[in-house]
């Protein structure tokens, strides 16, 4: 509930720690004239997001970090900070800005596409991915990088072969580039089952994100919140809070003494509500799907 006291200043109430932290996903941040798909942040904009997350007194993380730290009950002021399909203006304009507030970040690479395009989504503007020097270079100067898969595709409904190659194949290629584990993975468009996530823990990473609060979400599937150019602090906000909404709702439903987590579809804290003419959580490429 918003109020406004009578000095005018309009206040939210403080939100309680979530059981799940908050994880932001970004993909692009640059210029652009074009952008369908809601994919890119303009740097400016980016840097406003940032110093929002700076004033407030958190500290963006990768999400090995962020899991560290909630390991040992120390998260409360951190959050996760995502960048998915690993664009090549990450260098360029994310990690200037990064490095100014001491933040860091995990960076989800497509293994098996390093140095080309995004070719996985054929009806939009042509994005230029990291080369593998830069792939080493971003993790020699502190940054994760995780796998975003080897040809970012859905991996629901995969069979045990080719869930295998999109998991330990762009591991093995993300380990020989980097000389150093990869220990995350996110799931491409946020399409996760079982199977995927049997896979994943399989292939020998320590942990994965997704998108949604689902009946898989875990370390396994860690839910994140999207984040686009039209997000300034008021948006930031409600975002928070509706993560924290979900994820209390997602709690409860755990617990249930049969054992089901079965949410109610009508429940406006689950997936189905959110803030008027925004993507929930998921950008939408002109063909309807989901572009993370």
């Amino acid at each position: 509930m918003v109020t406004e006291p009578l000095d005018g200043k309009v206040h939210v109430p403080r939100v309680h720690a979530p059981r799940n932290s908050w994880v932001l996903m970004y993909h692009s941040v640059d210029a652009y004239e074009e952008d369908p798909a809601l994919l890119t942040v303009r740097p400016e904009r980016f840097a406003r997001q940032m110093e929002w997350l700076h004033r407030r007194g958190l500290r963006g993380v990768g999400v090995a970090e962020l899991l560290r730290a909630r390991a040992q009950g120390k998260a409360g002021s951190l959050v996760g900070l995502t960048f998915d399909d690993g664009y090549q203006d990450f260098a360029r304009h994310v990690l200037p800005i990064l490095d100014a507030r001491g933040f860091s970040a995990t960076v989800y690479v497509v293994a098996g596409l390093i140095g080309g395009h995004n070719a996985w989504d054929a009806d939009l503007p042509r994005k230029e991915l990291i080369t593998g020097e830069e792939v080493k270079s971003l993790a020699d100067a502190g940054v994760e990088i995780g796998s975003h898969s080897l040809n970012h595709v859905r991996m629901t409904g995969l069979g045990a072969a080719e869930l295998a190659d999109e998991t330990v194949r762009s591991r093995e290629i993300l380990e020989e580039i980097t000389g150093r584990p990869v220990n995350s993975f996110c799931y491409p468009y946020g399409a996760v089952d079982a199977a995927a996530v049997s896979a994943v823990r399989a292939a020998g990473y320590h942990h994965a994100c997704a998108i949604d609060h689902s009946a898989l979400t875990s370390c396994w599937a860690l839910p994140r919140c999207y984040v686009g150019d039209r997000d300034g602090g008021w948006r930031l906000r409600a975002k928070q809070a509706r993560h924290v909404a979900r994820d209390l709702r997602l709690a409860k439903l755990s617990h249930r003494d049969d054992g089901t987590r079965q949410p109610d579809t009508d429940d406006p804290a689950l997936p189905g509500g959110g803030l008027p003419d925004e993507p929930l959580f998921t950008p939408r490429s002109p063909t309807g799907r989901s572009s993370a």
